[in-house]
């Protein structure tokens, strides 16, 4: 018996969604132990090079407060308004997410990683144990084993709760996949992405406006930036591994150079270790996860990335990880702790949600680097928002249904089809570019209203 009178679980993975949700747990008074594959970064330190800047939005600060650290997440975090392009020319265009108020926020992934660690690690009641790879997790009894990647030492554990969260290439969703009637499906994108910096000036501030999400659209790939509280910022080139522009096109210290001098001229002077960064950073994948059941016998749940792994447009990875675990709570209190109900009603609830953020992912990624530089997009935007300040209740933006509320994805995603079909009539208006407003437009709206009612 253990000091939590019996409530014990284990969690696999100590990442963002491993660390939050065992918080939630040790809240609620069980013990939990949290095993991860990697040495403990706050001795070995975060490894850095191969990361895309978190944008934590609504959902995600709504789990960190029910968790109870909103406050001390909020000290990390940086606010970004809106989108600040960035033309070939070196123009510079604003687009806001939202209203005024509204915002997503910038979050040094390891940087969060470390604070969520931190916490966690203050509840008497949650033990780390870092260098486990988990081997094995045995589907007819309660157990799993993990080996010390430092000795080589192999120990079972008694496992009658497993959360796994641990991440993408989860080695507990591998053992699920030897069963029967188990749905996978992983692909991966044309693009790779690799890491880049912009240091902070000699004084510590930051060298472009820190509250902006920087893009350089360039039709068939992009290069974004995010701020981080040092003063500097995390860049990521997202770039196709093949073809005429491509990763495997620059080789040389000479090529490196001619394409950013080409493509991304401004940046030149703002990355003055560009070809070290670009050299020595990993190309690294982009991978979307679909599976089916997301859990067994009510006794082990695949969470975040080891259950719905999306590529990062639509900076919902780790917000979608983080709702995870709200909606988990939430099951707690509406079902008491009925794991054998909990678990597959989550499952069951939350399965369409995690296959709509993954579409919705990939069609941002177009947005983000075809249409946020084309003149309809920036009508359709304007549009947009005139029509949410006319008809607050009749209609709201995706991208705010998304980041701005907790709207499940696959409402989103259904809307996101027909506000897709209502801009194509919309846009093919006569002289729409200066009668965005007009009487043509709210006939349009209107009726699209009436069909969809």
């Amino acid at each position: 018996m253990s000091k939590s009178g019996g409530k014990e679980a284990i969690i696999v993975g100590a990442g963002l969604v491993g660390s939050l949700w065992a918080v939630f747990l040790a809240r609620r008074g069980y013990s939990v132990k949290v095993f991860e594959r990697r040495s403990d970064m706050r001795e070995a330190g975060y490894r850095g090079g191969k990361s895309i800047n978190l944008a934590m939005s609504e959902r995600g600060w709504k789990a960190v407060e029910k968790a109870g650290i909103r406050e001390k997440i909020e000290k990390v975090a940086i606010a970004m308004p809106g989108r600040m392009m960035h033309g070939v020319d070196s123009s510079l265009t604003f687009q806001p997410y939202g209203k005024e108020h509204e915002a997503i926020y910038s979050v040094s992934r390891g940087g969060l990683n470390l604070e969520l660690i931190d916490i966690a690690d203050q509840f008497p009641n949650i033990e780390f144990l870092f260098d486990q790879q988990c081997l094995n997790v045995d589907l007819d009894n309660p157990v799993i084993s993990f080996e010390n990647t430092r000795t080589g030492e192999v120990k079972e554990y008694e496992a009658p709760l497993i959360f796994a969260a641990d991440g993408a290439y989860s080695a507990v969703r591998y053992s699920l996949q030897k069963t029967d009637r188990f749905d996978y499906r992983q692909f991966y994108l044309e693009h790779g992405y690799k890491e880049l910096s912009i240091p902070p000036t000699e004084d510590g501030k930051h060298r472009i406006d820190p509250s902006a999400l920087h893009i350089w659209p360039r039709g068939n790939f992009m290069l974004i930036a995010l701020p981080n509280a040092d003063g500097s910022f995390t860049c990521t080139l997202f770039l196709p591994f093949e073809g005429p522009v491509s990763y495997e096109k620059l080789k040389t210290d000479a090529e490196i150079l001619g394409f950013f001098k080409e493509y991304f001229p401004d940046t030149l002077p703002l990355i003055p270790e560009l070809l070290t960064d670009f050299k020595q950073n990993p190309t690294s994948s982009l991978v979307t996860v679909n599976c089916s059941p997301w859990q067994w016998q009510g006794r082990i749940l695949l969470l975040g990335d080891a259950a719905h792994a999306i590529v990062p447009f639509y900076g919902q990875g780790m917000n979608a990880g983080f709702e995870d675990c709200t909606i988990l709570d939430d099951l707690i209190d509406e079902m008491g702790e009925n794991w054998q109900a909990i678990i597959p009603e989550f499952a069951r609830r939350r399965e369409k949600d995690g296959n709509a953020i993954a579409e919705l992912a990939l069609r941002n990624f177009i947005e983000m680097r075809d249409l946020v530089g084309d003149p309809k997009f920036l009508v359709r935007k304007k549009i947009a928002a005139d029509l949410h300040e006319r008809h607050p209740k009749e209609f709201l933006p995706v991208y705010s249904m998304v980041s701005f509320s907790n709207t499940p994805y696959h409402v989103a995603l259904r809307e996101d089809d027909s506000q897709n079909a209502l801009f194509e009539k919309i846009l093919n208006l006569p002289n729409i570019e200066m009668e965005w407003d007009g009487p043509a437009v709210e006939s349009v709206f209107k009726n699209w209203l009436e069909n969809k009612g």
